[in-house]
């Protein structure tokens, strides 16, 4: 996949309004703001969750959602997901009968904006998923990714008030999307690689927000080895993602970070004055 294969789109007049209001002098002046509206989700005839999002990828969004809560299985034919943006609905039908009824009784409002809501055992699948030992990150990729995933236009550059997730592998940023929360966000790039059937041994995922335990367990859900943030931790989501093995680093910016999980699978390759004093022992003794 080429870089930025699919991103958000900040131009689009229906994800953002301009609004006028004062500054703080007095003056008059107009802003853009994010547009957030309802997406009620069904299954085949079931309706499963409403939703508030700036509405682009409702498809993604559908899918993605329905994958992370485990009601839509690797090997379910999806025959058609119908979207009408008048009603703000989303049907996805499936060649499977589906009934979540007993499920749906069961609420967790999760730690990221816009109230998500996941249903039934938010660690239903959690112990049974093994992340690649064999996937890497070099330091010089993370400081490209940030680099050119800060650059990149955005929503978030022209409004603020908006969360983004990028699926990257190496130093390549790949699909990056946006919602007012990051769980939408993350589950939009869900959906796209359940539907493009883009494998995640070898991926990385980036979000500006917290790393919370929703944001943990949905990207071991995904099978994605390696989660980065510019922001910082939550103490359950670093324990589960100690438990899973997943190789969690937050506070990335410019060429400072934290790993607090698995940090077996960095690589620093790139500037030795952030290399452990272990190894710049060893070089130093090396040099000799």
């Amino acid at each position: 996949m080429k870089q930025f294969e699919l991103t958000p789109d900040p131009k689009n007049p229906a994800l953002s309004e301009t609004i006028s209001g004062l500054d703080h002098l007095g003056n008059p002046v107009q802003i853009p703001v994010v547009v957030e509206k309802p997406l009620t989700l069904f299954l085949n005839k079931q309706e499963i969750v409403t939703m508030m999002t700036i509405g682009d990828y409702p498809e993604y969004l559908a899918l993605g959602y329905l994958i992370n809560q485990n009601m839509l299985l690797a090997d379910d034919e999806v025959t058609g997901v119908d979207y009408d943006d008048d009603l703000g609905v989303v049907i996805v039908r499936t060649v499977r009968q589906t009934d979540f009824e007993e499920k749906l009784k069961k609420k967790t409002q999760t730690s990221g904006c816009a109230q998500g809501t996941a249903f039934g055992d938010l660690m239903e699948k959690f112990d049974e998923i093994s992340l690649s030992p064999d996937a890497t990150l070099k330091t010089s990729w993370l400081y490209k990714l940030s680099k050119k995933i800060n650059l990149q236009p955005s929503l978030y550059l022209e409004t603020g008030a908006i969360h983004g997730c990028v699926l990257c592998c190496g130093d390549t940023p790949l699909i990056y999307m946006e919602d007012v929360g990051r769980h939408n966000a993350i589950d939009k790039i869900a959906g796209y690689m359940w539907k493009h059937k883009i494998s995640a041994p070898d991926k990385i995922f980036y979000t500006t927000g917290r790393l919370t335990s929703e944001m943990v367990i949905k990207t071991v859900q995904m099978q994605i080895p390696i989660l980065i943030s510019r922001s910082g931790f939550t103490a359950w989501g670093v324990n589960l993602a100690r438990q899973a093995n997943l190789t969690l680093i937050g506070r990335a910016k410019g060429k400072r970070f934290t790993c607090l999980s698995a940090p077996e699978r960095l690589l620093y390759d790139e500037n030795p004055d952030l290399v452990p004093d272990e190894e710049k022992k060893h070089k130093r003794k090396s040099s000799l």
